[in-house]
């Protein structure tokens, strides 16, 4: 059954933010209407226990959130622990495959993009521009990413999305304003929080949470970073694929630049239409090509330096550095553009890291792949040294003849798998944005059935290659995509490389020295890396920049809307009071069955719920308001997932349940799955409560006859429609049929029925409701800006953020409930 009821911006059935919500009216005087909040101010819903209509108990009061919260198995377990041997020797294979196939193919086209912004004027050049890769090589990828960034893992998560999530846990600097106290007690949070002793680290907090401009600088620096995170899924293809294609100019002569872009076009389709596979079986298959990739250039290497010239070694010493920008000055410092190639893929070591663990990615690249890296460039100076007209193709000209044709081909291969490490790091970005609201919700497909973070998201992966395509099409030079390629990475890095530093600062709370010694370092030589790349980027490489901006504000456009449609949720919820005078039937009839209303409120009855009461004709004799939200930790326990609290009295039926996920979390359950679930909670929950209230009476809690507002008055609602409260109550539906239903009023007015009794007597009513069917009520709230608003505001929301969430996918489709089974009813809010 499908109820659609959309409201008109241009009507008043449009809800504004501080325009009326319910009221009343009496019948004795029809014209004299108020707004009902004015005589009753609104008490959420989940504290209403405090107010005048509530017994006074001598037992504590039961916040079920809490109690539920408490619950704690245990920290989490990492996926990779207790493996086998064996099981390990794979798992490094399918770290090669995955993780450093980006930085494994960089001496492909190191050196030729270097020594065409700076030409050999002789051998010294070329030991200056070696000993910039080598300290590249150690300062970025191995002393920063690997033996730091890497540690700023958030259980195992990398990323910028990551980092953010680790930061917001520590300090409440999230702009959507839907935490709970009782999130602070689910155990992915027990971390290190700053204690009394770091009087900096509570001011670095206080500040942040103080501070509505910090946090959203802090946003736009997560947004920008995982910006050009995408767009690196863009160029990383491009460059690896065309740079390996180009070294059949080597081979071949008469082969033509058209051919080879041809035959790269050809390669990237093959390279994304084989994503779907999945990491683990593809990490697998091309891990151990890899593998013989990094052999060969460590043999490589190994020949020149040994056939050329062993000299090379002397560009450990960094003084050749500065002979190289003495003899050169403007041009070595252009030449810093394509030095940076040299350590492409550092962030996807970090954005991977989903994907395997920690201490994989480390022992592989101290061990297997940085030696390699050094040897290969080692090899490639020495053949220079006594070939400086080869600078153009560095790599393919120093391969031995013998096993040039084996060495193209394995090239071609590494470099289809080095554009894989980009893309798995952008599915495994969005996917974080997505759960921490950034981000349109989209199709993801989950490759493993061991690994959790192992995902395919199936429309990026197609929006990546026609970005892809028409990137290599457009710009088939090395060197502008070289240096948009650069642009990319150094992007990520820095936002990165600031966000650790707040890492350190807040979470792990070390010495301030060393704080200031990373961020000085390794920002300072990021911005001069930038600042060469930034130089050159009229020759083309402004695409990438286009590319990223477009998927920046792709993200800011959906927070933002995001934001405004919650905010104005919550301020047109119902006030509790108002559920009392509709009394427990809710003025109208309570028939069989549980309806699950999801909504993205956690506190507080829903305002779409009204529109249910007023467009339906019965309501369920159970009610249960449904929150699906994420929450900044990786995974929450089976165990912590629901949460429950009773919405008014217990004669009302009425609970909320907010279904917490970590944004690393499968949710693979189907709708029985699901109800199943989250009804063996609610009879725990139930259970709990009455425990905890054994020692209480309560026999008259509920007593309390609702007559009195079932008789003259009515109800108006937000778009005018007036209805009466006089209508059946549950009592008057009654059939043969269906014994099992009682008045919902008639099961607690014997004060004589001990709490053992009364506790099995709801828990019959659960579950004979649930025996009648369970339907789902979904109310989708829409936002438009109003008529006064600014113009670009009324562009964000009533036409980029309508297409976005028109085209994103909604979250009741991960249930797969059935249309016999769904309820819809739409709503307009302005904003």
């Amino acid at each position: 059954m499908m109820a659609e009821e959309e409201g008109d911006p241009e009507r008043g059935s449009s809800m504004d933010s501080t325009e009326s919500r319910w009221v009343f009216q009496e019948d004795e005087d029809a014209s004299e209407i108020e707004d009902f909040e004015a005589d009753f101010p609104m008490i959420d819903s989940e504290d209403e226990e405090n107010g005048e209509h509530r017994l006074i108990r001598t037992g504590p009061r039961i916040d079920s959130f809490d109690v539920e919260a408490l619950e704690v198995p245990g920290a989490h377990r990492s996926d990779y622990e207790d493996i086998s041997l064996g099981k390990k020797i794979v798992l490094i294979f399918q770290t090669l495959g995955v993780v450093f196939g980006d930085v494994g193919t960089s001496p492909l086209y190191t050196f030729s993009v270097m020594f065409r912004k700076a030409p050999i004027n002789g051998n010294e050049d070329i030991l200056g521009a070696l000993s910039l890769v080598l300290y590249t090589l150690i300062l970025i990828p191995l002393v920063k990413y690997v033996l730091v960034v890497l540690f700023a893992n958030d259980d195992g998560e990398g990323g910028t999305f990551a980092l953010y999530s680790l930061i917001c846990r520590n300090a409440k600097v999230s702009l959507l304003p839907n935490q709970l106290p009782s999130d602070a007690r689910i155990s992915g949070f027990r971390l290190k929080v700053p204690s009394a002793e770091l009087e900096r680290s509570l001011k670095i907090k206080e500040r942040l949470e103080n501070s509505l401009t910090l946090k959203k600088i802090l946003l736009l620096l997560v947004l920008a970073g995982t910006s050009m995170v995408m767009a690196n899924g863009v160029v990383t293809p491009a460059m690896s694929v065309l740079s390996s294609v180009n070294g059949l100019k080597v081979g071949v002569d008469a082969i033509e630049k058209d051919e080879v872009v041809m035959i790269s076009v050809a390669f990237l389709v093959i390279l994304f239409s084989v994503q779907k596979y999945g990491t683990s079986k593809m990490g697998l298959f091309v891990g151990p090509a890899l593998f013989i990739w990094f052999c060969s250039l460590a043999g490589i290497g190994i020949y020149n330096l040994v056939k050329y010239d062993s000299r090379v070694l002397r560009a450990f010493n960094p003084i050749y550095i500065y002979y190289f920008f003495a003899r050169n000055s403007t041009k070595a410092w252009y030449s810093l553009g394509g030095c940076i190639l040299c350590a492409t893929g550092s962030e996807a070591m970090f954005a991977d890291l989903c994907y395997f663990s920690v201490r994989s990615v480390q022992l592989t690249f101290v061990f297997l792949v940085l030696p390699c890296l050094m040897l290969g460039y080692l090899g490639q100076a020495a053949y220079l040294m006594e070939n400086h007209a080869d600078a153009g193709q560095a790599f393919f000209s120093s391969v031995p003849s013998g096993a040039f044709w084996p060495t193209l081909l394995i090239a071609n291969i590494a470099a289809l798998i080095a554009s894989r490490a980009m893309t798995t790091a952008t599915f495994s970005c969005i996917k974080q944005s997505t759960a921490l609201g950034c981000f349109p919700r989209l199709k993801i497909i989950h490759t493993s059935r061991k690994f959790m973070g192992q995902i395919y998201i199936p429309v990026i992966n197609w929006f990546l290659l026609a970005v892809s395509l028409v990137f290599v099409c457009s710009i088939s030079s090395i060197d502008e995509i070289g240096n948009a390629y650069g642009i990319a990475e150094l992007g990520v890095m820095m936002m990165t490389t600031i966000l650790v530093t707040l890492v350190m600062l807040l979470i792990w709370q070390i010495n301030i020295i060393i704080v200031l010694s990373f961020a000085v370092v390794f920002l300072g030589l990021e911005l001069i890396f930038f600042s060469s790349v930034l130089w050159s980027v009229t020759d083309g490489s402004w695409i990438i920049l286009v590319f990223a901006v477009i998927m920046f504000l792709i993200m800011f456009v959906w927070n933002y809307g995001s934001k405004l449609k919650y905010e104005t949720e919550v301020k047109q919820k119902m006030s509790s009071d108002l559920m009392r005078e509709l009394g427990c039937n809710l003025g109208t009839i309570r028939a069989p069955g549980i309806g699950l209303l999801y909504n993205e409120l956690v506190k507080g009855i829903p305002g779409i719920f009204g529109h249910f009461l007023t467009t339906l004709p019965a309501i369920h004799s159970m009610i249960i308001f449904v929150s699906i939200k994420y929450v900044p930790v990786p995974v929450v326990p089976q165990s912590e997932r629901f949460l429950f609290r009773r919405v008014c009295q217990k004669s009302y039926h009425i609970f909320r349940c907010i279904a917490r996920y970590g944004y690393k979390d499968v949710r693979k359950e189907n709708h029985l799955t699901f109800e199943q679930l989250l009804m063996e909670s609610l009879e725990k929950f139930i259970r709990r409560e009455a425990q905890e209230r054994s020692l209480e009476s309560d026999g008259d809690e509920d007593s309390n006859s609702e007559d009195e507002y079932s008789g003259s008055r009515v109800l108006i609602a937000p778009n005018g429609s007036v209805y009466s409260l006089g209508v059946p109550l549950l009592a008057d539906f009654t059939e043969t049929s269906i014994p099992v239903f009682e008045a919902s009023t008639s099961e607690d007015v014997n004060p004589v029925l001990d709490a053992e009794q009364s506790l099995e007597r709801e828990l019959s009513f659960i579950r004979k409701a649930k025996e009648s069917g369970v339907v789902y009520l979904v109310g989708h709230g829409d936002i438009r800006a109003r008529k006064d608003s600014w113009f670009l505001k009324k562009l964000i929301i009533n036409y980029f953020y309508a297409f976005l969430r028109k085209n994103c996918r909604r979250g009741i489709a991960n249930l797969s409930v059935p249309h016999s089974h769904l309820m819809q009813v739409g709503m307009t809010y302005m904003v």
